[in-house]
Parts: structure tokens; sequence; C-alpha cells
């Protein structure tokens, strides 16, 4: 009887088989992981993009103010805009100031009221782009009392703008922290199941095991190195074809979409280059992915051969 229960038992050839690699059992679970690991590090590719183009956004809203002069009855616009680039440009902490002229003005306005519109005939308001040569030492406080001097005159330092800004970039990083929550979760649930799977049909050679004295710590030790290797390889192919999703993605996305979505979507995410940090934060997925499925294979292994026993 015990012979012809050790000879169900495969050969060893340099580790216990009790999952073969080329099982149904080992290549769903393999797929899975890749899976798992591919939506992980795209969630987690995203959100380092978006917050790279947060910071480097916030970066330069941060060194630039807008200076407002709406036209007021009986003040000259060219004078008021002369004087206020004048008082910007003496203000310390200030690198440059520029009026836009009528043209690049009314360029601004066409997006939100229509190209056909003809804003000629229409007195809007100008503009004054400031530049700050360090956002710590300009003394805004002073330039805004200066400018109470110029009637129609105000001083915008896209705060709002800014807070919005990191309000959005920081839901956009808990929403990736969630989503990747989840997929952890699904994950160890689905390795849960591919192990009881793969107990349930290596049983003959589980008891075989116990049979000649194996405990359950030696057992759990082969299906957590199996399952260590089917987590680093499926690990890293799913990084690998996450990087490989953000390379197609950033160079399809200038061809396929028009210059307006283009450039709205370059303002949330950049131009999809993940850069060197990107990678690194995506391929350190791989060695979490092979022990979070080491783990929990051993874990589930030995609750199922204690509630067997």
């Amino acid at each position: 009887m015990i012979r012809q229960l050790l000879a169900r038992l495969p050969r060893r050839v340099g580790g216990f088989p009790i999952v073969p690699e080329k099982s149904v059992a080992g290549r769903t679970l393999l797929l899975l992981v890749t899976i798992m690991a591919f939506l992980s590090a795209v969630t987690l590719g995203g959100v380092v993009l978006v917050q790279k183009s947060a910071i480097a956004w916030s970066a330069d809203v941060g060194r630039e103010l807008t200076i407002q002069i709406r036209p007021v009855e009986g003040e000259v616009m060219e004078s008021n805009l002369r004087t206020a680039v004048s008082l910007a440009e003496s203000t310390p902490g200030v690198a440059s100031a520029r009026a836009l002229s009528i043209e690049e003005s009314q360029n601004l306005l066409r997006p939100w009221l229509g190209q056909g519109l003809d804003l000629s005939a229409i007195d809007i308001p100008r503009l004054i782009v400031v530049q700050l040569s360090d956002p710590l030492d300009a003394d805004i406080p002073s330039l805004q009392r200066n400018l109470g001097a110029i009637k129609g005159a105000s001083l915008d330092t896209h705060a709002a703008w800014r807070q919005q800004l990191n309000t959005m970039a920081g839901t956009v990083v808990l929403s990736g922290v969630l989503i990747l929550g989840l997929i952890g979760v699904a994950t160890v649930l689905a390795i849960i199941f591919a192990t009881r799977g793969a107990m349930a049909t290596n049983r003959e050679i589980v008891d075989v095991l116990h049979f000649i004295g194996a405990s359950n710590r030696f057992i759990a030790g082969a299906f957590q190195g199996r399952f260590l290797s089917i987590g680093l390889q499926g690990g890293l192919l799913g990084a690998l074809l996450s990087i490989l999703f953000f390379l197609i993605i950033g160079t399809a996305a200038g061809s396929v979409l028009p210059s307006e979505a283009t450039a709205q979507v370059g303002v949330l995410f950049g131009q999809f280059l993940l850069g060197w940090e990107g990678m690194i934060v995506i391929l350190a997925l791989v060695p979490v992915m092979a022990v979070l499925t080491a783990v929990t294979s051993r874990v589930t292994v030995r609750r199922y051969l204690s509630e067997a026993s």
C-alpha cells in the first residue's frame, strides 16, 4: 500500500513539486498575478504622473502673479498698464512684468466665448503677467498696496487655483491608494482559492507526506517556494506590461487626441512620462507581489492542514 502511494509522488527535481510548474492551477495563478500586478502598476503609475504634474504646475503657478486692469471711464488704459508694470518691476522679488497685448487677451477669452465672436468692440480687461524670482522673498503685500493707486487694478496670486490643484492631487492619491487596497484584497482572495484548489487536487500526495512523517511546516514551505516563484514571474510581467502601456499611451496621445484634448490631458498627466523614479516605483511592486503571494499561500496551506487534521 505504501509502495503504491509513494509511486504516485512526482520525482523530486530541484524542489518539491506539489504544484507542478506547468499545471493548470499554476498557469492560472500566474495569469491572475500578472493581471493584478498590471492593474496595480497602472494605478500606481497614474498616481505618480498626477502627483508629478501637480507639483510642477503648482511650482509654476507659485512663481507667477497676474495683475488685472479693468476699463474705467476717464482712465487711459495704456497709461495704467505702464504704471502697473513699473510698480511690479520695482517690487522686491519680482523678476519681470509684461503686459499682454489686446490680441493675446482676446485669445485667452476665445476658448470660453467661442471663435466666431468679434471681441474688438468690447472693452475687455487687460492682464499683466508678473514673474517672481523667489516666491518666498517677493513683497506681494507691498505690490498690492501700490496697485491701489490705479483705478480698476487688482492682483491675483493664484492661491485659490493652487489650493484646488492640491486638493485634486490629494483626492487622486487617496483614490489610488484605495484602489490598490482593493486590488490587494482581490489578489489575496484569489491566491487563497488557488492554494486551496491545489491542496485539494494534490490531497493524496499530502496524505502520503503526512504518512511518512512530513510536517505541516515542510508542506507549507514547499507551497511557499512555488508560489513565491509564481509571484515573482507574475509581478515582473505585470510591471513590464504597465511600463509598455504608459509608453504606448504617451506616444499615441499626441497623434490620436485633438490638440485641445491633448493640452487638457497634458495638464493632468503631463506627457505620460514616468521617468526613472516612476519606473522604480512600479518595479518595487514585483517583490511586494511575490511576498504577498508566498505568505498568503503559506498561511492558507497551514490553515488548510490544521482543519484537515
